[in-house]
């Protein structure tokens, strides 16, 4: 997968961002990464597609539960699962475990090229954060005297 993180900012051209300024700006781009993978993500989907990985993703106890036992009624024992227990240390009988084991199953499931979609999103973002690097660093034409 990706990190969001100084090699990143390096990738793109801005590691010399100010340190203040680089975990808002990185929190930035996670945020329209997330929201254009889940623009492109959700494209062809049911409304109960969505409203179903809504539930997931809003940690819908209920509802992870339910498609847990419906989708992968041995998901204790998959070893993503017991990966993803060990890294997060969330006791097992965690909802937020739960649902983030859900929400990566559901999509793997249900929209299989996802991790492509993010790829590519991921890719045509950094090419336009490099495309505007001397603006976001102060130094292009609009902030010139």
């Amino acid at each position: 997968m990706f990190q969001l993180d100084d090699k990143f900012l390096e990738e793109i051209g801005l590691g010399s961002l100010p340190d203040d300024q680089k975990k808002p700006f990185l929190q930035h781009v996670y945020d329209e990464l997330e929201l254009r993978v889940g623009t492109k993500l959700s494209d062809g989907m049911t409304d109960g597609q969505l409203e179903e990985f809504e539930s997931i993703i809003d940690r819908k106890e209920d509802v992870v539960i339910g498609w847990l036992e419906k989708a992968v009624p041995d998901y204790y024992n998959d070893v993503v699962f017991q990966q993803l227990q060990t890294a997060t240390g969330l006791d097992v009988n965690d909802v937020n475990l739960k649902a983030e084991y859900a929400a990566t199953k559901w999509l793997e499931i249900n929209r299989p090229d996802y991790r492509q979609v993010v790829a590519e999103v991921l890719t045509t973002l950094k090419q336009e954060l490099a495309a505007s690097r001397d603006v976001i660093l102060g130094g292009g034409s609009t902030n010139q005297a």
